[in-house]
C-alpha cells in the first residue's frame, strides 16, 4: 500500500506554539519579519486635481472654453467661469485704443465727431517741426497709453482747419457725443512746465475725459484725479531725494 505524506504548509509569517517555545529557549532563529510592499501611490493626474478658483484663475478664454463640458456637474465652478469669461471679454471691451490715431481731414466726421457717445475723443492740432507741438505730444502719448478708454487722435492743422494759424499751436480740441466740449489752444494752457499729469488735471477740470475703462462718469473722473495727484507727488519726491543724492556726492 502507497505511504501518502500529507505537507501542511501554514500562511507565510505564521508559527507554531512549539516554534515559539523553541525560539525563546534559543533553540531556533528568530521569526523573519513578514515582508511588507512599500505603500503605492499614484502619479496625480491633472484631470484629478481639485477645480478650485485658483486652478480656473490660471485658464485661458479658450481652455475656460474647453472646459464647458468638464464643469456641468459643478455649479460653483460654472458661474466663476461664466464670471472669468466675462471679465476677460470685458477687458478686451475696454482696451479699445490705447495709442494717439492720425488722422486726415477726410476722417473727421467718422473718427470724431460720429464716435460713439460714450468715448471721448481728444484731438490735437499740431504740425511736424514745432517743438511745442513735440512736446505736448509726448505728453499725451503717455495719457493714451494709460487711458485705453479715451481716444486719442491726431491731425495737421490746416487738415483739419484751412489756415488756421501756426501760433496756435498745439490746439488741443475734446469732443463728446459730436459736440466740442472744451479746447486749449498753445502749449501754455497746461502749465509753465508741460508734464501728463498736468495735462491731465487740465483736461479733466470739469468733464470725466480720460478714462482707463475701471467706472464711468464722475466716479472715473474722480479715480483719474487721484491717481494724477499721487503720481505727481511721487514724481516731486523723487526728484528731491535725486536733487539730496547729488548734492550729498559733490
Amino acid at each position: 500500500m502507497a505511504d501518502y505524506h500529507f505537507v501542511y504548509k501554514d500562511a507565510e509569517g505564521a508559527s507554531t506554539q512549539w516554534d515559539d517555545i523553541q525560539r525563546k529557549l534559543g533553540n531556533l532563529p528568530p521569526k523573519a519579519p513578514v515582508f511588507k510592499p512599500d505603500p503605492f501611490t499614484p502619479a496625480e493626474d491633472e484631470d484629478s486635481r481639485p477645480k478650485d478658483k485658483n486652478w480656473i484663475d490660471h485658464k485661458t478664454e479658450e481652455e475656460l472654453e474647453d472646459l464647458e463640458d468638464d464643469l456641468d456637474d459643478d455649479r460653483f465652478l460654472q458661474e466663476y467661469r461664466r464670471k472669468r469669461l466675462a471679465e476677460m471679454k470685458q477687458v478686451v471691451k475696454i482696451a479699445k485704443f490705447g495709442s494717439i490715431i492720425p488722422i486726415s481731414g477726410s476722417d473727421f466726421v467718422r473718427e470724431v465727431s460720429q464716435a460713439p457717445s460714450d468715448v471721448w475723443v481728444v484731438v490735437i492740432l499740431y504740425k511736424d517741426g514745432y517743438p511745442e507741438c513735440g512736446v505736448l505730444m509726448q505728453c499725451m502719448e503717455e495719457l493714451a497709453a494709460m487711458y485705453s478708454a479715451t481716444k486719442f487722435v491726431k491731425i495737421i492743422s490746416t487738415d483739419c482747419i484751412p489756415n488756421y494759424p501756426d501760433q496756435n499751436l498745439p490746439t488741443v480740441l475734446v469732443y463728446n457725443n459730436g459736440a466740442v466740449k472744451a479746447n486749449y489752444t498753445g502749449l501754455h494752457t497746461f502749465g509753465r512746465r508741460c508734464t501728463p499729469e498736468g495735462v491731465a488735471l487740465i483736461l479733466c477740470q470739469s468733464d470725466p475725459v480720460l478714462n482707463d475703462g475701471q467706472s464711468d462718469g464722475e466716479a472715473s473722473r474722480d479715480a483719474v484725479l487721484e491717481g494724477v495727484r499721487r503720481r505727481f507727488i511721487e514724481k516731486v519726491v523723487t526728484q528731491h531725494e535725486n536733487d539730496d543724492d547729488g548734492s550729498s556726492s559733490d
